[in-house]
């Protein structure tokens, strides 16, 4: 039976008066039981063997909400969950509606025993504009919320945010959200279309005061896959995850992505043509960079094509992939607001041997910096399969820079665009100061190839404004609609420099 949002609210009142002011939501009856990471992927696995059941969705009006109605109720963190506890995280949730139909089950797991939180509407507060709207036992929370001591003791600031469909984002300390995660990505670009899957329920082990790490466990599901996800997540000024996790298709999965990382590329000095905007550059990250198998350190940037490309960087038991933000200056963005600068890099290094694939990029084109038009994740060459149980682990950073996989001069920044009259095409591409390149600009063998089309060998010369060395090519591409660049520096048989990859569209 529906109750109006007014007596909700007296009821939960009721309730909520008889605990302490700041206490944990209360759980719900006859909800405990066993928990370990074993009970766990026996559930994700029981769950693939019956058709997908989508949870409930909440009551309409929720759904109904518009983006400005949804911002007039937030959490009060003072009621957040472990408050009136001596324990290192504190734990806030977010409301449904809008953009998040169905609620997720959020458990607390401690000596082993988990229980259910029941939905507390009064630990939210809200503005008299907020619609009056109906509760009843669909209800519960969109996702969840950690937050740490990091820079001022007793001073519990968020460092990560797990809320729709697989979605998860963190940062580091003095950081601001950018990209985001996922935990599986299925079709992504493909002509069938995306699927989805959601993190349907979670459980938060209580840590114990002194404790550094976070563990959280979430289950998966979707129509065509399940999974038991661990995550071990440390805070500071990297935030560091620890990504545990066992999958069980429903059907076969040709084309899935592992560690998808997702974010936002507008424009910068490669193709700001058509965008007219009074900031030099508009962007969540700005490079995907791989450390491949063989051992090279490739750094492609990133670009908002005409319409979709896919990339697909070929590689067996990748060492490290990511998409950076190297742009770290207020002058690269001018943007007081949205500080694009202090946006987070994010790292993969997996945790074993992930065999033949390839890194794959997605580029889809975006007119608005609300979107998310870029992902990047690992493509297992054959896929996963039915019936199978499929486990793989890996380590995320999310951090300004990662520690350099080689010792070898980054890729600082990319400039594309015409020559003085228009006469040719100019690629322009600074390699940052490094002790590697601290010779004279002939001391280096520019190496500047290219698929189809042609490329002049290069100018090469110092940068007064970096300190580090800038190679400047044209690109002549006749007929050609696309081509594939590579650029790097080499001292004798030596690579001194990142391997830049580029794709040139008309």
């Amino acid at each position: 039976m529906n109750l109006s949002r007014r007596s909700s609210l007296a009821l939960l009142a009721v309730a909520f008066a008889s605990r302490p002011a700041f206490g944990m939501p209360m759980f719900r009856d006859g909800t405990g039981h066993r928990f370990d990471r074993a009970w766990l992927e026996a559930e994700a696995m029981r769950l693939s063997q019956l058709a997908f059941a989508p949870l409930p969705q909440v009551p309409q009006g929720w759904r109904d909400l518009t983006y400005d109605e949804y911002r007039m109720m937030w959490f009060n963190p003072r009621r957040g969950l472990w408050m009136d506890e001596d324990r290192p995280f504190k734990v806030d949730f977010f409301h449904p509606g809008l953009y998040f139909p169905r609620p997720v089950e959020v458990n607390v797991v401690e000596d082993g025993t988990a229980r259910t939180l029941a939905f507390d509407l009064s630990l939210f507060d809200a503005t008299d504009q907020f619609p009056d709207l109906p509760i009843d036992d669909t209800m519960g929370y969109s996702g969840l919320r950690l937050r740490a001591a990091l820079e001022t003791p007793n001073r519990f600031t968020e460092f990560a945010v797990f809320q729709g469909a697989s979605y998860f984002r963190a940062i580091g300390a003095g950081m601001n959200y950018g990209l985001s995660a996922r935990g599986l990505a299925i079709n992504t670009g493909g002509d069938q279309g995306e699927e989805f899957p959601e993190f349907t329920r979670f459980w938060l082990e209580a840590p114990r005061p002194g404790d550094a790490t976070q563990t959280l466990h979430a289950l998966l599901d979707g129509p065509s896959c399940t999974g038991a996800y661990t995550f071990r997540i440390d805070p500071g000024d990297v935030t560091r995850m620890n990504v545990t996790a066992t999958l069980y298709p429903r059907v076969d999965l040709p084309h899935v992505g592992l560690a998808p990382l997702t974010s936002m590329f507008l424009f910068d000095q490669t193709n700001r043509a058509g965008h007219d905007d009074f900031r030099p550059a508009v962007h969540d990250s700005d490079g995907l960079m791989i450390h491949n198998g063989a051992g090279e350190v490739l750094f492609r940037p990133l670009k908002n094509p005409r319409q979709l490309e896919v990339s697909s960087f070929i590689d067996a038991a990748p060492r490290g992939f990511g998409l950076m933000q190297r742009a770290r200056r207020l002058a690269d963005f001018e943007d007081f607001e949205a500080r694009y600068e202090e946006r987070p890099s994010l790292w993969i290094t997996p945790g074993d041997d992930w065999g033949h694939g390839s890194v794959q990029l997605v580029e889809i084109p975006s007119e608005l910096e609300i979107y998310d038009n870029i992902v990047a994740y690992w493509r297992p060459r054959d896929g996963l399969h039915a019936g199978r149980e499929h486990r793989f682990s890996y380590d995320m950073e999310w951090c300004h820079e990662p520690a350099r996989p080689r010792d070898v001069a980054p890729v600082l920044n990319t400039a594309i665009g015409g020559n003085y009259d228009r006469s040719a095409t100019l690629v322009a591409i600074d390699f940052a100061e490094h002790q590697r390149l601290s010779g004279a600009p002939e001391d280096y063998t520019r190496i500047v190839q290219t698929n189809r089309g042609a490329v002049s060998d290069g100018v090469l010369e110092r940068n007064p404004g970096t300190g580090g060395l800038r190679l400047t090519f044209s690109l002549q591409p006749g007929e050609e609609t696309s081509m594939e660049l590579r650029a790097q520096l080499l001292q004798g048989e030596e690579t001194v420099t990142e391997v830049w990859l580029y794709r040139w569209s008309a």
